[in-house]
């Protein structure tokens, strides 16, 4: 009798709806998805801040989460093509592959810069559908934000209501966050700079900074010390105010030409985690423009 009773409640309570599961290829995206999906999800990140996104490996944990994933949010523009399509495959899911409600690519959203075209390797790590590190400008994470809800709608219709609150929520609190980094920001419109790797022109189209030199003689390419040795001689001719690098690219190289040319050298985050500050995306900008005013003096 007590059986029967247990199992007459079981069968009246209503069953608990189950997180949306996303896989982001960039903490970026993972944190985007958290700001909109609030409570109703449950992101992994494949990459994190300390990692190169162009080369991680397909493991067997992260094949795993892709096998599990309602979702799957990358950057696109070829920037996972070294992992991702084996890990679409290895995955056999079918809620997360190309043309699905569950495929989103955030790069197919916005405008992009540096669209080559044909490439080739001698010309280094480049990508012909453009520079896919869109990330570094708010303006364009917007744009993901207002193509992503639409997506997390679909794949999970019984909360569609839950989905767009948070997105209205984050879009007008990015959009006040927006109006104080453009203000802060003032300061550094023309400043010139030295680059690592060629993944901030979209940070440099938003603040307006100007592109002196690279460390890279080609994209994805690590410096010689020849190469340096010209830098030098570059930046005597046209100075640079800094000379920023990411968390997950090694320091040694922008050390050494900021000592020799007398400049700073200023580590930014490229993505959440990148630095103690950026623990979001509203961290991930504020510290950017921080370090970038402090290092202009």
């Amino acid at each position: 009798m007590k059986k029967l009773l247990l199992l007459s409640v079981l069968f009246l309570v209503p069953a608990v709806q189950a997180d949306m599961r996303i896989l982001a290829c960039e903490p970026e995206w993972g944190a985007l998805a958290k700001e909109i999906g609030g409570a109703k999800v449950k992101v992994h990140n494949a990459t994190t801040a300390k990692q190169d996104p162009h080369h991680i490996e397909a493991r067997p944990s992260l094949i795993a989460k892709a096998r599990r994933a309602d979702m799957l949010l990358c950057t696109g523009a070829e920037l996972e093509t070294g992992w991702l399509p084996l890990l679409l495959q290895k995955s056999s899911n079918s809620k997360i592959q190309p043309g699905k409600p569950g495929h989103f690519m955030a790069t197919d959203h916005v405008k992009m810069l540096e669209v080559l075209g044909k490439v080739d390797r001698s010309m280094g790590d480049v990508h012909g559908d453009g520079n896919p590190h869109i990330q570094t400008d708010p303006r364009r994470i917007l744009q993901v934000a207002d193509a992503l809800v639409g997506k997390m709608k679909i794949v999970d219709a019984a909360n569609a209501s839950h989905y767009q609150q948070g997105y209205q929520s984050f879009k007008q609190r990015w959009q006040q966050a927006m109006q104080k980094w453009n203000q802060q920001a003032q300061v550094l419109r023309g400043m010139p700079i030295v680059v690592h790797h060629r993944s901030w022109v979209y940070l440099q189209d938003w603040l307006g900074l100007k592109e002196v030199a690279a460390l890279e003689p080609k994209p994805g390419i690590p410096p010689s010390t020849g190469h340096l040795v010209g830098l030098l001689k570059t930046l005597k001719q046209t100075p640079a105010k800094v000379i920023i690098y990411s968390a997950y690219q090694n320091p040694r190289s922008a050390n050494w030409l900021a000592s020799k040319a007398g400049i700073g050298a200023v580590q930014l985050p490229s993505t959440v985690g990148g630095t103690p500050a950026a623990k979001d995306l509203f961290g991930l900008f504020d510290d950017i423009v921080q370090r970038l005013v402090k290092a202009k003096g």
